[in-house]
């Protein structure tokens, strides 16, 4: 099976699951079990989306957010993956930072916003700060835990076979902790979506979407809240399927993993 028709076969099982939930949606907002108002079909959120991306809102509002996410989340991804190689190839520093890790990785980073706004205030360095803190520990974990698990037969051939220890890592360890390190961003990447929106329902200004979210809660226009939620799903999805899909071609995938 080659590249293109596996991709097709991967669009076509996501526009099936997809068009699954929209219809339970669907069946539900038309059920009456909530009022309409509380819970708009379908056709009513499109409109509204439509109305936010004619208007430029949407737009607006969505790079505010995601501006945050990517500064943040790219931030984690160099502090968690160059900690989680240091604390699984030096015993003292893993010695050092895992009970760190253990205490600081339950607590949610939501729960700091409020304490960052006193720090730092309201607005962006606040906001990024709440990313960098919730999607830093899934990577940083993830990466410790595969270098870890990385066979140490193969590490016994290659020294056998007189790689030194900067070919080592990168042929040998990289490669082979390279599944844990991109579900280590994915997750990442999962937990800075869930706390840029907490923290700009707080700590944003006026821009973002989830300060929009939060501002359409008070004023029950639940089409708007909608909206903006599909509009976090849409981002979500191309990034999962467009970002990490490459970083997974061009990594493991071509290693043969």
């Amino acid at each position: 099976m080659n590249e293109r028709t596996q991709r097709i076969r991967s669009i076509r099982r996501a526009a099936i699951t997809l068009a699954a939930a929209a219809a339970l949606y669907q069946a539900l907002s038309l059920s009456k079990i909530f009022p309409q108002v509380l819970m708009p079909t379908i056709p009513t959120v499109l409109e509204t989306l439509y109305a936010m991306l004619a208007d430029g809102s949407m737009f607006e509002h969505a790079g505010a957010t995601l501006s945050r996410v990517l500064i943040g989340f790219t931030l984690a991804t160099a502090l968690g993956i160059t900690l989680g190689i240091a604390m699984a190839r030096f015993k003292p520093v893993e010695n050092f930072f895992l009970p760190l890790v253990s205490a600081l990785m339950p607590i949610p980073s939501f729960s700091l916003v409020p304490l960052f706004m006193l720090w730092f205030g309201i607005g962006n360095t606040t906001t990024v700060l709440v990313v960098l803190y919730g999607a830093t520990f899934p990577i940083l974990f993830n990466t410790w835990s595969g270098v870890r698990a990385v066979n140490p037969i193969w590490l016994r051939a290659a020294g056998c076979m007189g790689a030194g220890e900067h070919n080592m890592f990168w042929k040998v360890i990289l490669p082979g902790a390279s599944p844990f390190i991109i579900t280590g961003m994915r997750q990442g990447f999962l937990r800075a979506w869930i706390a840029v929106v907490g923290a700009e329902m707080i700590a944003a200004s006026d821009w973002g979407l989830g300060w929009v979210i939060f501002d359409a809660e008070q004023f029950l226009q639940a089409d708007i809240m909608s909206a903006s939620i599909v509009g976090i799903g849409s981002i979500g999805f191309v990034f999962e399927r467009l970002v990490f899909g490459s970083i997974e071609r061009a990594t493991f995938h071509r290693w043969g993993r």
